[in-house]
């Protein structure tokens, strides 16, 4: 792993991020990121995030977009993150309506084709992140792998999520070996407790509010939890990865989420060992 090529997903701090845009990003690149992935602009004009993030010495890597915005506009998604600089376009998430399976399941590989042409014209790159619930069966196969199976690498790549494909049920590392060469980010989650009720309402996407939380699932700093970093930063270097992505979807351990994404970078900077 190189180490000056550490980012976060800035959904991690996006309290922060909505009150006071521009300071997060100085105490990002104060911690020791060295880009970041974003999950939203709040009504910044996308040069000047680029500038400011040309003065800190930030590399604006990537940005999660909502799949409900590529399929308003996508010339519009192209311009404002390619004006930002964005190697990356990742979905973060399907409702259920598109998952593998499902009704619109065609619909959005229709979009996923014309988007990953659209954005390799203009030399950037689409991925698709997962959750969970891509590691249910149909058929005999994982939903994640009929996506990839549908829409060859030249059109998407993956952005493996390490503590979903880890509460799916998969041992992350090996998953990502199984997409060498198809994987140049990663994001590295880490997590405590089991699948639970719980999970997606630490995440703001549980519509049923009725469940309650168990408290046995939680998402944690990097080396607070379950998930093996050395063999998944290893497997990952093997697989061609070229950037790391921390997040962490809530706090935890009565930290901060500024705190939290400070605990991570200094795991991975001074701590872990590969």
């Amino acid at each position: 792993m190189d180490k000056n090529k550490i980012a976060v997903q800035l959904y991690s701090v996006r309290d922060d991020m909505q009150a006071d845009f521009f300071g997060t990003l100085e105490e990002v690149k104060k911690m020791g990121y060295s880009g970041v992935e974003f999950a939203g602009l709040y009504g910044n004009d996308p040069k000047l995030i680029k500038e400011k993030c040309e003065q800190l010495g930030l590399v604006c890597l990537s940005a999660h977009v909502p799949l409900s915005d590529i399929l308003a506009d996508m010339d519009a998604v192209v311009e404002c993150y390619k004006t930002l600089g964005c190697k990356y376009v990742v979905i973060p998430y399907l409702t259920e309506e598109y998952r593998p399976g499902s009704e619109k399941f065609g619909l959005l590989l229709n979009t996923i084709h014309q988007f990953g042409k659209l954005l390799r014209e203009n030399g950037m790159v689409l991925q698709y992140h997962n959750h969970d619930f891509e590691f249910e069966k149909i058929n005999g196969e994982y939903a994640l792998d009929l996506l990839y199976k549908e829409v060859g690498p030249e059109l998407l790549q993956t952005q493996l999520d390490t503590c979903w494909v880890n509460v799916g049920g998969e041992n992350p590392a090996k998953y990502i070996e199984k997409y060498s060469g198809r994987t140049p980010t990663v994001h590295l989650k880490d997590f405590a407790g089991k699948k639970s009720d719980n999970m997606y309402a630490l995440i703001g996407l549980d519509e049923d509010k009725s469940k309650e939380s168990s408290g046995e699932f939680q998402f944690r700093p990097l080396g607070k939890g379950l998930n093996d970093f050395v063999s998944i930063i290893n497997a990952a270097d093997k697989a061609g990865a070229e950037w790391y992505i921390v997040e962490q979807d809530s706090p935890s351990l009565n930290k901060t989420p500024l705190e939290c994404i400070e605990i991570s970078i200094n795991y991975l900077l001074n701590e872990i060992k590969l």
